[in-house]
Protein backbone atom coordinates (compact mmCIF):
# COMPACT_ATOMS: atom_id res chain seq x y z
CA UNK A 1 0.00 0.00 0.00
CA UNK A 2 1.74 3.12 -1.00
CA UNK A 3 0.22 6.14 -2.80
CA UNK A 4 -2.44 8.68 -2.67
CA UNK A 5 -5.95 8.51 -1.74
CA UNK A 6 -8.36 11.08 -3.25
CA UNK A 7 -11.58 10.34 -0.38
CA UNK A 8 -14.59 12.44 -0.76
CA UNK A 9 -14.99 13.38 2.61
CA UNK A 10 -18.39 13.03 3.96
CA UNK A 11 -20.06 16.16 6.28
CA UNK A 12 -20.28 15.19 9.89
CA UNK A 13 -16.67 13.72 10.25
CA UNK A 14 -13.36 15.23 11.23
CA UNK A 15 -10.24 14.88 8.69
CA UNK A 16 -8.91 12.95 11.76
CA UNK A 17 -12.05 10.52 11.87
CA UNK A 18 -11.82 9.88 8.24
CA UNK A 19 -8.05 8.80 8.40
CA UNK A 20 -8.97 6.67 11.25
CA UNK A 21 -11.58 4.77 8.59
CA UNK A 22 -9.13 4.24 6.22
CA UNK A 23 -6.98 3.27 8.78
CA UNK A 24 -9.23 0.38 9.87
CA UNK A 25 -9.79 -0.20 6.25
CA UNK A 26 -6.63 -0.83 5.04
CA UNK A 27 -5.78 -2.45 8.40
CA UNK A 28 -2.31 0.05 8.52
CA UNK A 29 -1.31 2.98 11.04
CA UNK A 30 0.59 4.15 7.62
CA UNK A 31 -2.18 7.33 6.54
CA UNK A 32 -2.37 10.84 7.07
CA UNK A 33 -3.97 13.90 5.48
CA UNK A 34 -2.57 16.68 4.01
CA UNK A 35 -4.53 19.64 5.53
CA UNK A 36 -7.72 19.51 6.84
CA UNK A 37 -10.99 19.85 5.91
CA UNK A 38 -14.08 21.15 8.11
CA UNK A 39 -15.98 18.99 10.09
CA UNK A 40 -19.50 20.15 8.63
CA UNK A 41 -17.74 20.33 5.05
CA UNK A 42 -17.81 17.95 2.09
CA UNK A 43 -15.16 17.09 -0.80
CA UNK A 44 -11.85 16.24 -1.54
CA UNK A 45 -9.34 15.59 1.05
CA UNK A 46 -5.98 13.70 0.16
CA UNK A 47 -4.40 10.94 2.06
CA UNK A 48 -1.39 9.76 1.89
CA UNK A 49 -0.69 5.75 2.35
CA UNK A 50 2.06 3.97 3.21
CA UNK A 51 5.81 4.89 2.56
CA UNK A 52 3.92 8.01 0.92
CA UNK A 53 3.31 9.38 4.05
CA UNK A 54 6.69 10.59 3.71
CA UNK A 55 5.71 13.48 0.81
CA UNK A 56 2.76 14.65 2.29
CA UNK A 57 4.78 18.24 3.51
CA UNK A 58 4.69 19.09 -0.12
CA UNK A 59 1.65 18.72 -0.89
CA UNK A 60 0.07 20.68 1.63
CA UNK A 61 1.07 24.25 -0.58
CA UNK A 62 -1.28 23.20 -3.28
CA UNK A 63 -4.32 25.78 -4.12
CA UNK A 64 -7.67 24.52 -3.26
CA UNK A 65 -11.00 25.13 -4.64
CA UNK A 66 -14.77 25.37 -2.84
CA UNK A 67 -18.29 26.02 -3.92
CA UNK A 68 -20.05 27.45 -0.74
CA UNK A 69 -23.68 28.19 -0.01
CA UNK A 70 -23.74 31.39 2.26
CA UNK A 71 -26.72 32.41 4.41
CA UNK A 72 -26.88 35.86 5.13
CA UNK A 73 -28.89 37.71 7.89
CA UNK A 74 -27.41 34.79 10.50
CA UNK A 75 -24.13 34.99 12.35
CA UNK A 76 -23.08 32.04 13.76
CA UNK A 77 -20.44 30.73 16.35
CA UNK A 78 -18.54 28.53 14.50
CA UNK A 79 -18.92 30.47 10.98
CA UNK A 80 -21.24 27.47 9.65
CA UNK A 81 -24.21 25.52 10.31
CA UNK A 82 -23.23 23.67 13.45
CA UNK A 83 -22.53 26.55 15.59
CA UNK A 84 -25.18 28.52 17.66
CA UNK A 85 -26.96 31.57 16.03
CA UNK A 86 -25.28 34.76 17.96
CA UNK A 87 -26.74 37.56 15.99
CA UNK A 88 -29.67 37.78 13.29
CA UNK A 89 -30.08 41.18 11.02
CA UNK A 90 -32.74 41.82 7.99
CA UNK A 91 -31.02 41.37 4.74
CA UNK A 92 -31.45 43.77 2.15
CA UNK A 93 -28.60 43.55 -0.52
CA UNK A 94 -28.71 43.73 -4.15
CA UNK A 95 -26.25 41.71 -6.76
CA UNK A 96 -24.44 44.84 -7.48
CA UNK A 97 -23.96 45.15 -3.43
CA UNK A 98 -22.78 42.04 -3.24
CA UNK A 99 -20.35 42.10 -6.13
CA UNK A 100 -19.11 45.09 -4.73
CA UNK A 101 -18.11 43.52 -1.17
CA UNK A 102 -16.95 40.90 -2.93
CA UNK A 103 -14.07 42.83 -4.50
CA UNK A 104 -12.01 43.50 -1.63
CA UNK A 105 -11.37 40.03 -0.88
CA UNK A 106 -9.95 39.47 -4.26
CA UNK A 107 -6.10 39.04 -4.49
CA UNK A 108 -3.57 39.19 -1.39
CA UNK A 109 -5.10 40.36 1.73
CA UNK A 110 -4.84 39.57 5.01
CA UNK A 111 -7.14 36.97 6.71
CA UNK A 112 -7.72 36.68 10.63
CA UNK A 113 -8.00 33.07 11.13
CA UNK A 114 -11.54 31.91 13.06
CA UNK A 115 -11.22 30.68 16.48
CA UNK A 116 -12.79 27.76 15.75
CA UNK A 117 -9.33 26.88 13.21
CA UNK A 118 -6.44 24.49 14.71
CA UNK A 119 -3.87 27.43 14.65
CA UNK A 120 -1.81 27.05 17.67
CA UNK A 121 -1.79 30.02 20.36
CA UNK A 122 0.47 29.86 23.38
CA UNK A 123 0.77 25.78 22.46
CA UNK A 124 -2.98 24.80 22.61
CA UNK A 125 -5.59 24.93 19.52
CA UNK A 126 -7.61 27.89 19.25
CA UNK A 127 -10.71 25.75 18.57
CA UNK A 128 -9.91 23.55 21.90
CA UNK A 129 -10.17 27.49 23.38
CA UNK A 130 -13.19 28.25 21.68
CA UNK A 131 -15.02 25.19 23.34
CA UNK A 132 -13.80 27.04 26.92
CA UNK A 133 -15.49 30.03 25.99
CA UNK A 134 -11.85 32.00 25.95
CA UNK A 135 -11.09 34.32 23.09
CA UNK A 136 -7.49 35.50 21.88
CA UNK A 137 -6.50 38.19 19.82
CA UNK A 138 -5.26 36.36 16.43
CA UNK A 139 -3.07 37.79 13.97
CA UNK A 140 -3.97 38.09 10.51
CA UNK A 141 -2.11 35.85 7.62
CA UNK A 142 -1.54 36.44 3.75
CA UNK A 143 -3.47 34.39 1.89
CA UNK A 144 -4.76 34.63 -1.78
CA UNK A 145 -7.75 33.87 -3.53
CA UNK A 146 -7.62 33.72 -7.47
CA UNK A 147 -11.69 33.24 -8.12
CA UNK A 148 -14.19 34.38 -5.78
CA UNK A 149 -17.54 34.14 -8.10
CA UNK A 150 -21.24 34.56 -7.24
CA UNK A 151 -22.31 31.97 -9.17
CA UNK A 152 -26.22 32.49 -7.67
CA UNK A 153 -28.24 35.45 -5.88
CA UNK A 154 -31.17 34.26 -4.20
CA UNK A 155 -31.46 36.19 -1.14
CA UNK A 156 -30.43 35.47 1.91
CA UNK A 157 -28.87 32.48 0.01
CA UNK A 158 -25.67 33.12 -2.15
CA UNK A 159 -23.85 30.31 -3.78
CA UNK A 160 -19.92 30.78 -4.43
CA UNK A 161 -16.88 29.39 -6.15
CA UNK A 162 -13.61 30.11 -4.72
CA UNK A 163 -10.33 29.50 -5.35
CA UNK A 164 -7.46 30.36 -2.70
CA UNK A 165 -3.94 29.36 -1.40
CA UNK A 166 -3.54 27.04 1.19
CA UNK A 167 -4.08 28.57 4.58
CA UNK A 168 -7.32 30.18 3.81
CA UNK A 169 -10.56 29.91 5.76
CA UNK A 170 -13.69 29.44 3.71
CA UNK A 171 -16.19 30.29 6.66
CA UNK A 172 -14.23 33.40 8.01
CA UNK A 173 -14.56 34.80 4.59
CA UNK A 174 -18.10 34.18 4.77
CA UNK A 175 -18.29 35.93 8.39
CA UNK A 176 -15.73 38.60 7.15
CA UNK A 177 -18.97 39.07 4.29
CA UNK A 178 -21.50 39.32 6.41
CA UNK A 179 -19.68 41.90 8.15
CA UNK A 180 -19.35 43.62 4.94
CA UNK A 181 -22.90 43.88 4.15
CA UNK A 182 -24.07 44.34 7.68
CA UNK A 183 -26.01 41.68 7.92
CA UNK A 184 -24.09 38.80 9.38
CA UNK A 185 -23.49 35.44 7.56
CA UNK A 186 -22.28 31.77 7.76
CA UNK A 187 -21.07 28.92 5.40
CA UNK A 188 -24.57 26.52 5.59
CA UNK A 189 -22.67 24.34 3.14
CA UNK A 190 -19.23 23.56 1.55
CA UNK A 191 -17.50 21.37 -0.54
CA UNK A 192 -14.19 21.14 -1.72
CA UNK A 193 -14.10 20.61 -5.16
CA UNK A 194 -10.36 20.65 -5.71
CA UNK A 195 -6.83 20.34 -4.07
CA UNK A 196 -4.34 20.75 -7.04
CA UNK A 197 -4.72 18.20 -9.54
CA UNK A 198 -6.90 16.46 -7.76
CA UNK A 199 -10.96 16.57 -8.62
CA UNK A 200 -13.81 15.97 -7.17
CA UNK A 201 -15.10 14.01 -9.56
CA UNK A 202 -12.41 11.83 -9.49
CA UNK A 203 -12.96 10.82 -5.53
CA UNK A 204 -13.87 8.04 -3.94
CA UNK A 205 -16.34 7.11 -0.92
CA UNK A 206 -15.75 5.12 1.67
CA UNK A 207 -18.23 2.38 0.08
CA UNK A 208 -16.57 2.36 -3.10
CA UNK A 209 -12.73 2.27 -1.52
CA UNK A 210 -13.77 -0.81 0.56
CA UNK A 211 -15.24 -2.55 -2.91
CA UNK A 212 -12.14 -1.46 -4.92
CA UNK A 213 -10.19 -3.01 -2.31
CA UNK A 214 -12.36 -6.61 -2.30
CA UNK A 215 -12.37 -6.54 -5.90
CA UNK A 216 -8.36 -6.05 -6.26
CA UNK A 217 -8.59 -3.18 -8.70
CA UNK A 218 -6.50 -0.04 -8.27
CA UNK A 219 -7.76 3.45 -5.99
CA UNK A 220 -4.34 5.19 -5.23
CA UNK A 221 -2.98 7.30 -7.22
CA UNK A 222 1.08 6.09 -7.26
CA UNK A 223 3.49 8.69 -5.48
CA UNK A 224 5.18 9.34 -8.28
CA UNK A 225 2.07 10.99 -10.01
CA UNK A 226 1.09 12.77 -6.42
CA UNK A 227 4.18 15.92 -7.74
CA UNK A 228 3.22 16.24 -11.47
CA UNK A 229 4.96 19.77 -11.33
CA UNK A 230 8.29 18.54 -10.20
CA UNK A 231 10.86 17.24 -12.65
CA UNK A 232 11.67 13.47 -12.79
CA UNK A 233 14.90 12.06 -12.84
CA UNK A 234 14.75 8.02 -13.78
CA UNK A 235 17.09 5.99 -12.22
CA UNK A 236 17.79 1.81 -12.87
CA UNK A 237 20.80 -0.71 -11.43
CA UNK A 238 23.17 0.27 -10.29
CA UNK A 239 22.16 4.25 -9.25
CA UNK A 240 19.28 3.69 -8.42
CA UNK A 241 21.01 1.14 -5.74
CA UNK A 242 23.15 4.14 -5.03
CA UNK A 243 19.78 6.36 -4.23
CA UNK A 244 18.52 3.75 -1.96
CA UNK A 245 21.95 4.41 -0.19
CA UNK A 246 21.04 7.52 0.08
CA UNK A 247 24.02 8.50 -2.25
CA UNK A 248 24.31 11.91 -3.52
CA UNK A 249 24.04 11.23 -7.85
CA UNK A 250 26.23 13.87 -10.57
CA UNK A 251 24.05 16.12 -11.88
CA UNK A 252 24.77 15.35 -15.26
CA UNK A 253 24.73 11.56 -14.98
CA UNK A 254 21.32 11.36 -13.55
CA UNK A 255 19.42 14.19 -15.12
CA UNK A 256 21.54 14.86 -18.30
CA UNK A 257 18.25 16.12 -20.34
CA UNK A 258 17.44 18.78 -17.35
CA UNK A 259 18.41 22.07 -16.47
CA UNK A 260 17.74 22.24 -12.41
CA UNK A 261 17.85 25.04 -10.46
CA UNK A 262 20.29 25.64 -6.92
CA UNK A 263 18.00 23.76 -4.33
CA UNK A 264 15.26 22.60 -7.03
CA UNK A 265 12.94 19.97 -5.53
CA UNK A 266 13.76 16.29 -7.77
CA UNK A 267 11.70 13.46 -8.02
CA UNK A 268 14.01 10.00 -8.46
CA UNK A 269 12.20 7.41 -10.04
CA UNK A 270 13.08 3.62 -11.35
CA UNK A 271 11.98 2.24 -14.56
CA UNK A 272 8.61 1.47 -13.76
CA UNK A 273 7.64 4.72 -12.75
CA UNK A 274 7.77 3.79 -8.84
CA UNK A 275 9.30 6.81 -6.71
CA UNK A 276 11.87 6.18 -5.33
CA UNK A 277 13.04 8.95 -3.37
CA UNK A 278 13.11 13.07 -3.11
CA UNK A 279 16.21 14.59 -4.11
CA UNK A 280 17.37 18.19 -3.46
CA UNK A 281 19.70 19.27 -6.57
CA UNK A 282 22.85 20.84 -5.01
CA UNK A 283 26.28 21.89 -5.99
CA UNK A 284 26.39 20.08 -9.31
CA UNK A 285 24.55 16.94 -7.53
CA UNK A 286 21.22 15.03 -7.08
CA UNK A 287 21.29 14.34 -3.24
CA UNK A 288 18.27 12.28 -2.02
CA UNK A 289 17.10 13.43 1.48
CA UNK A 290 13.88 11.59 1.66
CA UNK A 291 14.39 7.83 0.41
CA UNK A 292 11.10 5.75 -0.30
CA UNK A 293 11.27 2.79 -1.82
CA UNK A 294 11.25 -0.34 0.89
CA UNK A 295 10.71 2.29 3.21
Amino acid sequence: MNGLLNLLKPPGLTSHDCVSVVRRLFDTKRIGHTGTLDPGAAGVLLLCVGPATRIAEFLTDDDKAYRVDVRLGAATSTGDAFGDVIATSPVAVTRESVEAALAPFRGEILQRPPMVSAVHHEGKRLYDLARKGVEVERAPRRIRIDLLRLLRFEPPRLVLDITCSKGTYVRQLCIDLGEALSCGAHAAFMVRTRVGPHRLEDSLTFEEIGRRRAEGSSFLIPAADALPDVPAVEVSGALRAAVLRGEALPAWKAAPQLRLAPEALVKIVDDEGDLVALARARGGQVRPFKVLAGS
